[in-house]
């Protein structure tokens, strides 16, 4: 009688669990970007999105490492990417930053960077550039970041 009792008490024990982590599963998944679902762009070549940087003439506004700012001082806007951050731009974040410059434009530039019509000065792409282009940039970007935990001081009681 026993074993059985022991059994049973088992089996719902088990079966209760399944079910709480089926639930934790759906609820996992149903928060879940719906519209990203499937997205996957195809691994891109550092070296080649360097190439595509200089061929697409973005350091006319950008620099980066050791691809130079060919903007002329005072007529062009400078914005320099890469180095050290307290945050890491993600691939879809900088993917976005390409395709869409007016998403999403930093505080520290929009006073100066942005028009009146509430748009970036950075040209659409889209057209010119292949979606190959676009990841090899973005590959070859996503290599300039460092990141650098933000120094927290602690205040001594």
């Amino acid at each position: 009688m026993k074993n059985k009792k022991f059994k049973r008490i088992n089996t719902l024990g088990f079966g209760l669990m399944a079910g709480l982590l089926t639930l934790l599963l759906l609820f996992a998944l149903a928060s879940c970007n719906q519209q990203a679902r499937g997205f996957a762009l195809p691994p891109g070549d550092d070296v080649e999105g360097k190439t595509a940087f200089v061929d697409l003439a973005c350091d006319q506004c950008h620099s980066v490492a050791d691809i130079a700012w060919k903007g002329q001082e005072g007529a062009d806007i400078h914005v320099a990417l890469g180095g050290s951050v307290t945050t890491i731009k993600t691939y879809g974040e900088l993917v976005t930053s390409i395709i869409n410059p007016s998403h999403r434009i930093s505080e520290r530039f929009r006073s100066e960077l942005v028009s009146r019509r509430s748009q970036s000065p950075m040209p659409f792409y889209n057209h010119i550039m292949t979606v190959e282009e676009l990841v090899d940039i973005v590959t070859f970007l996503e290599k300039q970041y460092a990141l650098t935990p933000p120094t927290t001081y602690y205040q001594p009681f």
